[in-house]
């Protein structure tokens, strides 16, 4: 025999079921809405790196032109010829991007690298008197590397700022001053990152030094393979982005500009804004920040 309900406790189920559906209900919406959110988050993130791709392309391609004009001009060869070099790498990065042969985990990386191989041009083209793009009508921005800087140590950022203290039109030792303490910098990331013994360990056919240690090409391979890279194209961009670094203190070291060595003040902020830049290239490596996905 069925069993009985009263109106009321009829009223009940009905109002249980009701709840349900309404549960239900809330949960597909909140799941609609959860996706048009990351669709929305997702579409975001890919316009905004459209737009970082194009402007650095962009300028790119700007300071190419501006260093094409300069080409036949007698000073700064060996700088010239690192960043010709610089450019001829990177060309090599974006041949094989184009190819397909790297994921979606190397955008980053190649972003990063297309802003080095504008850099080197930018400050090429400054050193030859071409305007520099980010001009400052008043003081230079707080340094882009501070955060870097403390997570060495406090000493490395104050010497580091003292050097910047030190960037100055009426300072003949300006540029010398300060890419000494540039060159400081690049040689405690790399000794403090990357031990000779953890090279030495991780690759056991790393390229020496007369004296015994990785060279900082193979420092570099060290800090691609702890995130897992092994890509050559990718080590030797890095690699001659340092060195072109590296062969622009040259320049100032050999005090090649003028009789005084004094440089302009939109010179010493683009030596400033190459080092800067390079520094942040190469921790982006060591965090491993170039290689992840947004």
């Amino acid at each position: 025999m069925a069993r009985r309900i009263s109106s009321s406790q009829l009223q009940s189920k009905l109002r249980q079921a009701q709840s349900k559906i309404r549960q239900a209900q809330n949960k597909q919406k909140q799941a609609i809405n959860k996706y048009n959110q990351a669709v929305r988050s997702y579409n975001s993130k890919v316009r905004a790196h459209n737009a970082r791709v194009r402007a650095n392309r962009d300028r790119l391609k700007r300071e190419l032109q501006k260093l094409a004009r300069t080409a036949s001009k007698p000073q700064y060869v060996t700088f010239r010829s690192s960043v010709d070099t610089v450019q001829r790498s990177y060309t090599v990065l974006e041949a094989r991007a184009d190819a397909a042969l790297y994921d979606e985990r190397y955008d980053r990386f190649l972003d990063l690298s297309e802003r080095e191989a504008a850099n080197s041009a930018s400050v090429m083209n400054v050193l030859e008197g071409e305007s520099p793009e980010n001009e400052y009508e008043h003081a230079p921005p707080a340094s882009s590397i501070d955060h870097i800087l403390k997570e060495i140590s406090q000493d490395v950022h104050d010497r580091w700022h003292g050097a910047l203290f030190s960037l100055s039109p009426q300072n003949p030792d300006a540029a010398r001053h300060f890419c000494t303490s540039a060159r400081e910098l690049l040689t405690e990331i790399l000794e403090r990152f990357a031990r000779d013994d953890d090279v030495k360990s991780q690759l056991p056919s790393c390229e020496l030094t007369a004296q015994g240690k990785p060279t900082r090409r193979e420092k570099i391979r060290f800090f691609l393979h702890k995130q897992g890279v092994s890509d050559e194209a990718a080590a030797d961009f890095v690699e001659k982005d340092m060195e072109n670094v590296v062969q622009l203190f040259r320049v100032f070291n050999d005090g090649t500009h003028g009789s005084s060595g004094r440089f302009e003040h939109p010179q010493l902020l683009a030596i400033r804004a190459r080092v800067e830049g390079a520094v942040s290239f190469l921790w982006s490596i060591i965090t491993g920040d170039a290689f992840t996905m947004a």
